[in-house]
């Protein structure tokens, strides 16, 4: 499946997940719910899935974990908050 045909049932399933509960809760909430749709709808995915750091030649295990991981090839990242930060473009871009 290509990253446009994943995009689309992650955006469909978090539109849903986003109805469903509304706004204001725990990004906690909305992973386990978006985690629960995305498997629903067949897609394989991965929640907490840890990826290694690699900096020069070492690599690091302790590097990164995205909050759900589909089909190896698209990351989401959950956020719950009042207003997107420069924190959190940082981190959405690393």
């Amino acid at each position: 499946m290509t990253e446009n045909g994943i995009s689309k049932i992650i955006f469909d399933c978090a539109l849903k997940v986003h109805k469903g509960l509304g706004p204001g809760l725990l990004g906690s909430a909305y992973e386990e719910r978006l985690y629960h749709e995305l498997r629903n709808s067949n897609l394989p995915v991965q929640k907490q899935k840890s990826l290694p750091l690699l900096y020069e030649e070492v690599h690091l295990e302790v590097g990164y974990r995205v909050d759900i991981q589909a089909e190896d090839k698209v990351i989401i990242e959950i956020k719950s908050i009042e207003a997107l930060n420069d924190v959190h473009l940082a981190q959405v871009l690393t």
